[in-house]
């Protein structure tokens, strides 16, 4: 290999990367600190640097330097070999895109994201409209500039799951459907009691805040290395080697939104705080997937966060700090945060439903890129559909479609990652058990490094050497399949199980 004409190419990668990590230091902005006035001046911003961003990733020289290093390959899993492949990849994908489109996606994504917050507030997707319709008008021009065999879907989802197809997500989830349907009847018929009512009492957001800054740091979660901070919508981005961001918000009558929603945001953060810093700027310093990146969250969130061995190490703590909780038994606490029944909020969701509300979203748009649902259409559709899984009359658009922030931000193909994320997370964890052995024992005493070590070599440090399928495979020695993700919630969740 050449090594000065990979420096070169590594030089103009990294500079590209820095750009981008100011383009994300905005958007954080834009969703915590920023006035709402803001939002034109802010839209037009991002739009130029991700117009700059965008010459810079699709600049001819780029494609001379990698055709200069493809002639002489490096073995295919050393870094450098990865790094040429993946940049490749990117190269060929964006060119396909103009300046124009992607400054305009960028630009509607601030305005539309500043509209829907106000229409969340407002219960009036009527406000949100017009801006979803011209949001799914530039991504089906996205899609067409990408390009599709057999769905428009496609070219959208392989932005966040490589590689993978709209009909293979159709395949899982209606496996997962089948399986967890009867489960959720099952649970229903039980007459098994819980009081879901303790975790509607009162929950100050301080103290709220200082158990979870407790809970994250516990897990793994570097302060000196990242910070939490309120939003409508929580997300977690790094922007950057030792600066890594994760949100939440506080209900101060319940206690599960911020509690789980910080073990959610903090597996993400874990995952971006332990890529390879060596390799930031390249491929092999970033995360693979949005499907590995969910694995991560939801494996902390609920494999380990609604796990009876860690509040068996965390309930004295959290009785400490929630007068609510001092006369309540650990066993009604853990009944209460596992309770199974169906609901209205996606990331309130229990770990049975949950994969439901994604099937829904999935279905819905995949509906609205093809045209067969009009925009207009949407909140009755989703209503309509909603009682179909659920069972439940939504009674405004801020309880309905307009609860998530991703189709304001542009994010059509995201949704199905988390059930992959869910799939990812079940196996993943399996395996560790596997290999290390007595993982609620170590939670009982508060050790979380094991799981968190043993996720590091298996997971973090590969990059993007690996795509999602060669990852799972590789960590687990097997192929994705619904099969542990299904063991998990019937041991848990059926026969003679207590939740």
């Amino acid at each position: 290999m050449n090594t000065k004409t990979y420096q070169e190419l590594l030089n103009r990668q990294k500079e590209i990367q820095l750009l981008g990590s100011m383009q994300g230091l905005l958007e954080w902005d834009q969703r915590t600190y920023m006035p709402q006035a803001g939002a034109e001046h802010r839209a037009e911003q991002t739009a130029l640097i991700a117009g700059v961003i965008h010459q810079k990733r699709t600049a001819p020289p780029i494609d001379k330097l990698l055709h200069e290093l493809e002639v002489d390959r490096e073995p295919d899993d050393s870094p450098e070999a990865v790094n040429i492949r993946e940049w490749r990849r990117d190269y060929d994908k964006q060119t396909k895109l103009s300046r124009e489109l992607v400054e305009e996606l960028t630009r509607t994504s601030v305005l539309s994201q500043q509209t829907w917050q106000q229409a969340r507030a407002d219960k009036d997707f009527s406000l949100f409209q017009p801006w979803l319709e011209k949001t799914l008008d530039l991504k089906r021009r996205e899609a067409e500039a990408y390009g599709y065999t057999d769905d428009i879907y496609d070219p959208l989802l392989d932005t966040y799951e490589p590689g993978v197809k709209a009909v293979e997500v159709g395949k899982v989830l209606g496996e997962l459907r089948e399986a967890l349907v009867p489960l959720m009847k099952s649970i229903a018929a039980s007459g098994r009691k819980r009081d879901s009512s303790i975790l509607h009492r009162d929950y100050p957001p301080a103290a709220q805040s200082a158990f979870v800054h407790k809970v994250a740091a516990s897990i793994g979660y570097d302060f000196n290395a990242g910070r939490i901070d309120e939003t409508v919508h929580p997300f977690c981005i790094g922007l950057g080697p030792g600066d890594v961001r994760i949100t939440t918000r506080y209900i101060p009558d319940f206690l599960n939104s911020a509690l789980f929603g910080i073990i959610h945001e903090a597996g993400h953060g874990l995952y971006e705080q332990n890529l390879p810093r060596e390799h930031w700027g390249t491929p092999m310093g970033e995360a693979v997937s949005l499907g590995i990146h969910e694995s991560q969250s939801r494996l902390w969130e609920n494999l380990v966060g609604r796990s009876r061995a860690f509040w068996e190490f965390w309930y004295p703590t959290a009785q400490d700090h929630f007068q609510s909780l001092q006369n309540v038994p650990l066993d009604d606490f853990y009944l209460a945060i596992n309770a199974v029944q169906p609901s209205l909020i996606r990331v309130e969701a229990d770990e049975v439903t949950y994969n439901l509300h994604i099937l829904l979203r999935f279905e819905l748009e995949r509906e609205l890129l093809t045209g067969r649902l009009a925009v207009a259409d949407l909140p009755p559709a989703w209503n309509a559909k909603f009682f179909d899984y659920f069972g439940l009359e939504v009674p405004d658009d801020s309880l309905g479609c307009l609860q998530d922030i991703h189709w304001s931000a542009g994010l059509f193909g995201y949704f199905p990652t988390y059930s992959l994320g869910n799939l990812n997370a079940a196996q993943l964890y399996a395996a560790a058990e596997g290999e290390l052995g007595g993982l609620p024992a170590m939670f009982r005493r508060g050790e979380f490094q094991p799981l968190l070590g043993w996720l590091q070599r298996n997971v973090h440090q590969h990059g993007r050497r690996y795509n999602s399928a060669e990852l799972i495979q590789r960590a687990t020695g097997k192929p994705l399949s619904a099969d542990a993700a299904v063991r998990y919630l019937e041991g848990k969740y059926g026969g003679r199980q207590v939740v």
